[in-house]
Parts: C-alpha cells; structure tokens; sequence
C-alpha cells in the first residue's frame, strides 16, 4: 500500500471520527434517559443549548429556543399518555417567545404532573416554561430569570422609559413605533405569566409575581438564585436527581487546546471519612 492511499485512509478516519462519537454520545444519552424514565416512571424531555460541533472543523454554533424546539416538545408531549407525568430537563439561555409560549402551554394543559430539572440555568424563555411546570427543582447553584420582553437588542421598559423622559415632538417616528410595539409586548408576557401562574398561587400573587418578572426592575442577565425564587412564591425544591448530572455531562461543549476549568472527576468525602487521593512526590532532589 503506498504513502497516498494510507494518506487517504488516515484523512477518511479522521473525518469520520467525530460523527462516530458523537452517535456513542447520543447511544449513552438514550440510554440513560430511558434508566431515569423507568426509575420515575414519567417521559423525560431535554431541552438542552450548547455550543455544538459542526463536523471534523469544530465550527461552534450557538442554540436556543426556536419553533424546532417548540414543535419536538409539543410532539413528545402528544406521544405521552394523560396519566403519565413528565420530567423535562432545561438548559438555555431562553429563545424565541412565540416557542417558549408554545411549550408552556403544551404543559399547562398536560394533566398530569410535569418537573422541570434546571442543573444549571434556564433564562428567559426557559424560565417561562419552568413556571408553566407543577414543580421545578432546581440545582442550589443554578439559576432562572426574568422574563422582560426584549425589541431587537433593547429592553421592552427601557424604551418605554426613554420616551417617558424626552419630549414627544423630539423622538423619531421608529423610536415611536418601537415604544408603541414596547408597550404592547410588555402587556402580552405580563398576561401570559399570570395566566400560567393564577391556578397554582392565586390570583393576588399571580399578579404580583407575573409584574415582577416582566416590568423590567432587573436586567435581562438578572440571575434569580432559589434562595430569591422562593423569596418571590415559586415552589422550587433542591430534589435533582444525579441521574441528570450524569446526563449533562453527555452534553459537551467544543473542546478548547487548554481547558478552563480542571479537576479529579470523583465525588471526596468529608472531614473524619476517606480523603481524597494525593499525589507522591517524585524521587530525587529537584534541580534549580
């Protein structure tokens, strides 16, 4: 065999080999679905957004809640009988309104239990969908939050607010347009929030927490922690099961030369119990 057919099988290999890991990922993330599936006896849904990997090129690509989303959930959701209850597992940094409405609305109407596990966050629209689930239990560390409307790259109340404060005769036709847009959208969340909300805490809360989220006190980024999310009356708990950090860890992120972030992946136990492993020093003195 010559140089440049060994040359070939080496560049056909290598091509192949992240579409061959990549489907040992998703056989481990099926599998262990179906283990935590069969240990709670509910259909798990994920909606998990990383950054993935486009082929051998490592090109990353950033995800969020698009109406593809919305339509794979809703269609989970169909396939599932009423007397079963739902897990879903989210991880996002929020997305497209009009999807995250669909999703919530899909669980709302499930008549069975749905949790919602947030292992690290679920911003925005994720945190819309959490609210429209009968439990969320959520990492002690993880985070959710508000759920202000955004008109393009501006907050819905931040244009509001700048045309409250200058003189009508001197704002532009399209700032205008964007206030009047602002208004509307701001009215459509807080309504759908609290229609999510009314049933479970009352109507009074409802329309406090509903206003809260949506009337943008906070910036888009605000990390409402689970100490603030019981604080404002949601019923959060800390119960998320390992399964689903095991299962998060099948969710890469593209892999870098120097990792950021390094540690021994194993549990160490406390004061008085096994300690840690450390490392020997190697023999010999060492030369300045």
């Amino acid at each position: 065999m010559s140089f440049f057919e060994l040359f070939w099988i080496f560049i056909i290999i290598f091509s192949l080999l992240p579409a061959i890991k990549l489907r040992i990922i998703e056989g481990n993330r099926l599998r262990l679905i179906k283990s935590l599936e069969s240990k709670r006896g509910t259909r798990l849904i994920t909606l998990i957004h990383r950054q993935e990997m486009i082929s051998f090129l490592g090109i990353p690509f950033f995800r969020y809640i698009d109406i593809e989303d919305s339509e794979e959930v809703l269609r989970a959701i169909r396939f599932t009988p009423d007397d079963m209850p739902i897990d879903i597992i989210l991880h996002t940094p929020g997305g497209l309104a009009l999807a995250s409405e669909q999703i919530a609305h899909a669980i709302l109407r499930h008549p069975s239990k749905v949790t919602v596990f947030i292992p690290h966050y679920a911003m925005s629209g994720g945190t819309m969908i959490a609210l429209a689930a009968s439990e969320i239990a959520m990492d002690e560390n993880a985070v959710m939050g508000p759920i202000d409307p955004q008109i393009g790259e501006l907050p819905a109340a931040s244009i509001l607010k700048v045309v409250k404060m200058k003189d009508i005769n001197k704002i532009d036709d399209t700032t205008l347009a964007k206030a009047d847009v602002a208004k509307k959208a701001i009215k459509q969340v807080e309504k759908f929030i609290y229609s999510l909300l009314e049933k479970r805490i009352g109507k009074k809360k409802a329309q406090k927490l509903s206003k809260v989220l949506t009337e943008g006190r906070w910036t888009h980024d605000y990390p409402i922690t689970y100490e603030e999310a019981k604080k404002l009356g949601l019923q959060v708990s800390k119960e998320v099961p390992e399964e689903i950090y095991q299962l998060m860890r099948l969710y890469p992120q593209p892999t870098t030369r120097r990792p950021a972030v390094q540690y021994i992946p194993i549990p160490y136990r406390g004061k008085g119990k096994e300690s840690p492993p450390t490392a020997r020093r190697p023999r010999g003195k060492i030369k300045e």
